[in-house]
């Protein structure tokens, strides 16, 4: 095609002589054409097909994209290919459009730098290449003499910005960069400047005084730098400022008092976390026409304005975090005045110094209010009656404070609250049965108060809860079994009460349950050995009660937990030796109780700081620094019976296993010479059940003859299809080998092998097996697993959704991620040093990354596991290992010492982790195009490690909170920015060179779990 093209503009100049205007034609046309054509060649990825139109059986004028002016000689004067997913480097023939006046490139996944080229575009009026990831300095523009819009935020660019910017720009984007230095003041020479953005950066300084020059400048966004000194001077002459945003920086000082009066036009102003202190100015009543206002998490002092009410068009006012005063009803008129903000949404003055009974005029607020933050004051006096008054409330914030009586019925009436904090007052009385018609709650905090009597049966109506606290009351009665039906909780804070009654057993509902505290109170009865169906408990507290009975072995089920505490209870019995195999375990208390018998010496027994035994004077034995009387070396006779039955059984188990172990190797030399339906006899005995069989018929039916619109993924050795197969209608996703590939047949064998020795949730469920003949008489093999309904992981993460017509990435929030990397931890800890030997999975990337309706991940595609059942076992023994000579991987996660023909090993899966751990933080694929010249992803993330870290994760994950929290925000990024750190010093860890400097899944999924449980603790 391309050497079509030349011929054709070879032509085209020979026809020329004597024909100028044709000539120009034609040379505008071609030049144009294969401009385009050039910019197409540097796309290596179009996922949406966009330029699938762009060849030569239609004019390039009717190309996707392009848009030519109508008259002659037809030349491109817009691109716009934003929202297209495209991947590659913007190429710099665009710069040959000499006619181009609109250029939009915005969300796509273009890398390399901005081409200074595209500074030759003279007529150029709109350049938008936001939400990308391009690197590099912002190149000179100053030629773009007609530029007017120029969109480059949400991007990777270093320097500092450029001071020979086009002299008629009115737009200036440049947002959630990279960008350091301080702003230049040659910005006051482009007078028709109206919007100015260059939050989230690392612009230093002040705000210059010369851009006081700037007479149409109507949105100034600074926030989120490391902006010094005090309030800009120069910002005060800037009456025509629509939106001002200093906030996230380090300014300080008092606020012009004539702030108000100075920039009347102001809709939308906010300094919030930096350090100004005085009075809120009185004169920025003027400015009537704001909508938002934000001064949280200063130092600001005095009084709230009695007349803010006359700002009629608020509709966000965060006060909170400073030291505002009200004492006196005068001081509380502010309350009155706020009746006049109908459009009011959301309102906090939470961690003020704010006194006395709230006011009834609270019940005039709008009634379109959605979140009240009152916590954290000295508020008195009982339960504010005016709240009756906002049906529409979604968050109600009172803790911290003084109230006291009862909490009212009609409070079940607010239908749309969903987080109720009432936590530490001093209310009384029952818990009003009505709070279980909030169907939408889920938190809901009532611990430290006085309240008396039972919790309410009828929270299980409550089918959204996700946290449930009423510790420290006087609480009496049962724990309800029925809250343990709510699908959703996972916190349960019942301690320092007077409830009494045994556990109940169904607990084991309990299926998300984190956290149990149910210490200090009567409870008695066994410990319901159901508890260790809760497979995703971590903290579990029942000291302080009446418990009897024995520990129950099923606890060491639990592989989460973290935290065990029985103390102070009437538990008798030994202690179970299987506790020691629970790998996260960091504190357990079994003090004061009626214990006896050997205390273990494995796994937490190890670390005498982190085990506390006192008051059980039947102990004996475990290590030396226990200090304990060494056990009888005498086996009494009862020991001596149950050695002998121990023996009498173990001895012919150990003979069956071993008999197994031959009749498998058998069944493996069989499948070479012999077709044969495979029922997979041993996945029954590995799960406890029997697996059903299928056969090729039922599989043709199930995938509508394998029909190729049901095939939801592709692999090296085959595909993965859609499919009803069972009688109860749920999709399972069926993965069909494609037998004629080399490596098919071993691989299939060792999946089989691999699943039928395993079983944990995060890994992927497999329902059957399949080995027969297909309709020709083929072989024919296949594997059937539970069907995940949001796909594989990077899907997830490269793949786009519309909202209103604007293609976006899917949001991935940080505690999803974090979530992620935890399951996935856990999976290859399993793996690695479960008890029936190990597996290296040799494939991990995010591919083989499945998740389920709740984002649990869960890891698959085994089929290039090694198994081995021990570590004394070479993969020449194992006849189900696959061959190691050749590279066990995908490029780009393969470890060093495999890509070099060295043996894989659980430190391969490490480095591969590691990787993966990487690519779900930065959102960048260690193949990307970046990655070139010894520059690999890890070694990118140790060269901007950890001060530039939130230059180079995805910038989502720093900005992502909503606009009005609870809190301060600059705490809550540098929160999450100190929980991105941590995980990625542990994907760096991961991802050493030396297998032998990387930690084990022991240690990485420890570390994982303690990351996640301090971020989540911290919201």
């Amino acid at each position: 095609m391309r050497v079509t093209s030349i011929m054709q503009f070879i032509l085209g100049l020979m026809v020329c002589n004597g024909h100028a205007v044709i000539c120009d034609s034609l040379y505008g046309n071609e030049t144009d054409r294969l401009s385009l054509l050039e910019f197409k060649n540097a796309i290596s990825l179009d996922p949406k097909q966009s330029l699938m139109s762009w060849n030569d059986s239609i004019h390039f004028c009717n190309w996707e994209g392009v848009h030519c002016r109508i008259k002659n000689p037809l030349r491109v004067i817009s691109l716009d290919l934003a929202n297209r997913g495209l991947v590659g480097q913007i190429s710099p023939s665009l710069g040959n459009l000499t006619l181009l006046k609109h250029l939009f490139l915005s969300t796509n996944r273009f890398t390399g730098t901005i081409p200074p080229a595209l500074g030759h575009l003279h007529r150029l009026q709109n350049l938008y290449l936001s939400n990308n990831t391009l690197q590099g300095t912002i190149p000179s523009l100053a030629n773009c003499s007609n530029l007017k819009a120029l969109w480059l935020d949400r991007n990777q660019l270093v320097g500092q910005i450029p001071t020979d910017l086009p002299p008629f720009l009115e737009k200036l984007q440049l947002s959630v960069n990279n960008l350091t230095g301080t702003i230049p003041a040659s910005l006051a020479n482009i007078t028709s400047l109206n919007q100015f953005n260059f939050a989230l950066n690392s612009i230093e300084g002040n705000i210059p005084n010369e851009l006081r020059k700037l007479p149409a400048l109507h949105i100034l966004n600074a926030g989120g730098n490391q902006l010094t000194g005090t309030f800009p001077q120069a910002i005060l002459n800037l009456s025509t400022l629509v939106s001002l945003n200093l906030g996230q920086n380090r300014l300080s000082g008092e606020v012009p008092s004539n702030l108000g009066n100075s920039l009347p036009n102001l809709q939308a102003f906010a300094l919030a976390n930096n350090f100004f202190h005085g009075e809120i100015p009185s004169s920025l009543i003027n400015a009537s026409e704001l909508s938002k206002f934000d001064i949280s998490s200063n130092n600001f002092t005095g009084l709230i304005l009695r007349s803010i009410g006359r700002l009629s068009k608020l509709t966000w006012l965060n006060l909170e975090f400073n030291k505002l005063q009200a004492r006196s009803k005068e001081d509380w008129e502010f309350m009155s005045s706020l009746a006049n903000c109908t459009k009011l949404n959301a309102f906090s003055v939470e961690g003020n110094h704010l006194e006395g009974e709230v006011p009834t005029s609270l019940s005039n607020l709008s009634i379109q209010l959605q979140n009240l933050y009152l916590g954290r004051n000295q508020l008195t006096g009982g339960f504010p009656s005016g709240i009756a008054n906002l049906p529409n409330l979604i968050v109600l914030g009172m803790n911290s404070n003084r109230f006291t009586g009862n909490i009212p019925q009609w409070l079940g009436t607010l239908k749309s609250l969903q987080i109720l904090g009432l936590a530490s007052n001093t209310f009384t009385g029952f818990i009003p049965s009505s709070l279980s018609n909030l169907s939408q709650l889920t938190y809901l905090l009532l611990d430290s108060n006085q309240f008396v009597g039972s919790i309410p049966p009828s929270f299980r109506n409550l089918q959204g809860l996700s946290i449930l606290n009423i510790s420290n009351n006087n609480l009496s009665g049962r724990v309800p079994k029925e809250i343990f039906s709510i699908p959703t909780l996972m916190q349960i804070y019942l301690s320092f009460n007077n409830i009494d009654g045994e556990l109940p057993t169904d607990i084991a509902n309990a299926k998300q349950l984190t956290n149990l505290e149910l210490s200090s109170n009567r409870l008695s009865g066994v410990v319901p050995s159901t508890l260790g169906n809760c497979a995703s408990l971590q903290d579990i507290k029942l000291d302080w009660n009446n418990f009897s009975g024995s520990i129950p072995i099923s606890i060491s089920k639990i592989s989460s937990l973290q935290i065990l505490s029985v103390s102070h209870n009437n538990i008798t019995g030994s202690i179970p030796v299987s506790l020691g195999n629970l790998q996260y375990l960091e504190q357990l208390d079994l003090s004061f109780n009626h214990l006896e018998g050997e205390v273990p010496t494995k796994g937490i027994f190890m670390n005498v700081t982190a085990v506390q035994i006192d008051g059980n004077q039947g102990l004996c034995g475990g290590t030396l620094e226990l200090h304990l009387m060494a056990c009888s070396a005498t086996p009494s006779n009862s020991t001596k019976h149950k050695l002998f039955l121990v023996l009498k059984v173990v001895i012919p188990v150990a003979c069956m296993v071993s008999l197994v172990m031959i009749i498998l190797v058998l069944l493996f030399w069989r499948r070479k010479h012999k077709r044969e339906t495979m029922s997979l006899p041993s996945f029954g005995g590995s799960f406890g059940r029997q697996f059903p069989k299928v056969s090729f018929i039922d599989l043709d039916r199930a995938t509508e003859g394998f029909s190729t619109s049901n095939i939801i993924g592709r692999g090296i050795h085959g595909s993965v299809y859609q499919g009803k197969l069972f009688e109860d209608g749920n999709d399972v996703a069926i993965k069909v080998f494609n037998l004629e590939t080399r490596g098919a047949q071993k691989s299939f064998i060792a999946e089989c092998n691999a699943l039928s020795n395993v079983r944990h949730r995060n890994l992927l469920p497999i329902l059957t097996a399949c080995s027969s003949i297909d309709s020709n008489g083929n072989d024919f093999k296949a594997l059937v697993y539970e069907f995940m309904p949001r796909g594989d992981l990077h899907r997830l993460l490269y793949s786009t959704q519309d909202y209103e017509g604007s293609a976006d990435l899917i949001h991935i929030t940080l505690a999803q991620r974090l979530s992620i990397v935890v399951d996935v931890a856990d999976a290859l800890e399993y793996l690695h040093h479960n008890n029936q030997g190990t597996i290296v999975h040799c494939d991990m990337k995010p591919s083989n990354i499945l998740l389920d309706d709740n984002m649990t991940a869960h890891v698959g595609d085994f089929g290039l596991a090694r198994f081995k059942v021990d570590s004394g076992v070479s993969s020449s023994d194992d006849p189900y290992s696959t061959s190691l000579i050749a590279i066990k991987g995908t490029i780009g996660y393969v470890a060093p010492e495999c890509a070099t023909g060295g043996h894989v090993s659980t430190a391969s899966d490490v480095y591969s982790f590691g990787i993966v751990l990487l690519e779900i933080f930065l959102r960048k694929r260690p193949t990307d195009d970046m990655f070139k010249d010894g520059l690999d992803i890890a070694k990118f993330v140790e060269m901007n490690f950890p001060e530039s870290m939130s230059q180079i994760v995805e910038p989502e994950l720093l900005q992502d909170q909503p606009e009005f929290t609870k809190g301060s925000p600059v705490v809550t990024k540098e929160n999450d920015l100190g929980s991105l750190i941590s995980v990625l010093r542990i994907g760096l860890c991961c991802t050493k060179l030396s297998p032998n400097e990387r930690p084990n899944m022991q240690e990485v999924a420890s570390k994982l779990h303690g990351i996640k449980e301090a971020y989540l603790r911290g919201y």
